[in-house]
């Protein structure tokens, strides 16, 4: 047996051994999955408007006009109109200077962090932030103090120990995979106590918190005081790629020093057309918000009714934590029979002992198809005599 061979045994002895599953057609609320309808509840399509005819029809314009990809990276050939006017509404809705786009969600994290610091530096990051901000740290070559999660008591101690070294405090706006928020007012605070800047991570907060779906940061007020800020453009804009916004002076340097982005071809001008046309949605139908947070008000207190105990707070992403990760799978699969598609998540992506499945709410999804489907999990965990934990509490300082 090779090593390769014994190494994926060695996952599906685990229980973790993944693969793909195929989705036929667009990201509705329901799709065809490997030939069967069912009731999409693991999407971060939140407000539906991947499928959105308006931004479908941009995308398919910006083709035959500026063609299927942009051919270099921007400080080649590669800047072209569209990324220069999408960066300009990102950085006016997000209320600063400047925005810079990147290829991914994954490029901005790692790039950002690796450029903003460096040996000799301390990088101070949630236990519970996304891969892409771990791997930065890692890149960046910078001592990393990985504080618990949301504990601003712990994270003051390992700042009053660096001496002078900080360099970046970064987290997650809203946590992917716990669905709840960073406490963003202490963690500002905390920033300008110790001198360091600040970056938060968007990309599951914008389109779903704050005024209009400004994000985590509009909702604490905070815009001018986070020194960056990070976005997606693949979740609830319905598109790919991401970007982040700072001043001019940071986004300038950036530009010039994060490799992620001086490395990479330039996002396809079709892509930022369908970006550009679901910012243009957001804007104009800020219901689509208010409808999300129904939505997911909705899903939480029909899986509370079946005597479960989701997490997530009041985001649109609602953990239900198992814990084992074959009871996990176990019960995704008992859902996908009865119509309901809720990907089992676990390690690495979530600490061992905690496996779950990840539902997310849309605002395209009717309240009563997700009270339905949470006595669809109710039932299905009944049968698999599943009772899952009590939500962790958020560890804050006093």
């Amino acid at each position: 047996m090779s090593d390769v061979a014994e190494r994926l045994a060695e996952l599906r002895d685990k229980g973790l051994q993944r693969r793909l599953r195929l989705v036929d057609g667009p990201q509705g609320p329901r799709v065809l999955l490997e030939g069967r309808e069912v009731l999409l509840l693991c999407s971060n399509n939140y407000l539906g408007l991947a499928e959105h005819p308006q931004v479908r029809r941009a995308a398919a314009d910006a083709a035959l006009r500026w063609g299927a990809g942009a051919g270099a990276s921007r400080l080649i050939s590669g800047n072209m109109e569209p990324h220069r006017r999408l960066e300009r509404r990102l950085a006016a809705f997000k209320g600063y200077e400047a925005a810079l786009l990147f290829g991914s969600g994954y490029l901005a994290n790692s790039g950002t962090i690796a450029a903003l610091a460096g040996r000799g530096e301390v990088v101070f990051s949630d236990e519970l932030n996304h891969a892409s901000i771990v791997d930065g740290c890692r890149l960046s070559r910078a001592e990393t103090f990985v504080y618990r999660h949301r504990d601003n008591e712990h994270l003051a101690w390992g700042l009053e120990r660096t001496h002078g070294k900080p360099a970046l405090i970064v987290s997650d706006g809203v946590f992917s995979m716990d669905g709840d928020v960073a406490p963003l007012e202490d963690l500002v605070e905390l920033a300008r106590r110790y001198r360091c800047r600040l970056m938060v991570d968007e990309a599951h907060a914008t389109g779903a918190l704050g005024p209009g779906g400004r994000g985590s940061v509009a909702a604490a007020g905070l815009s001018e005081e986070v020194d960056l800020v990070i976005g997606t453009l693949g979740k609830a804009l319905g598109s790919y790629g991401a970007y982040i916004c700072a001043s001019r002076e940071l986004s300038e340097y950036l530009l010039n020093a994060a490799r992620s982005f001086v490395f990479s071809t330039a996002l396809p001008p079709p892509v930022l057309a369908a970006a550009e046309a679901g910012l243009g949605l957001l804007e104009a139908e800020p219901q689509r918000v208010e409808r999300l947070r129904a939505n997911a008000t909705a899903l939480r207190d029909g899986l509370a009714a079946e005597g479960l105990s989701p997490g997530g707070g009041e985001s649109q992403i609602v953990p239900l934590e198992i814990g084992d990760a074959g009871r996990t799978m176990e019960l995704c699969e008992r859902l996908l029979e009865r119509g309901i598609f809720a990907q089992g998540i676990r390690p690495p992506t979530v600490p061992a002992g905690s496996s779950r499945l990840r539902f997310t709410a849309m605002a395209t999804h009717e309240e009563e198809e997700l009270r339905q489907a949470a006595r669809e999990v109710g039932a299905a965990a009944r049968e698999l005599g599943i009772a899952t934990p009590a939500p962790r509490a958020p560890a804050l300082a006093a």
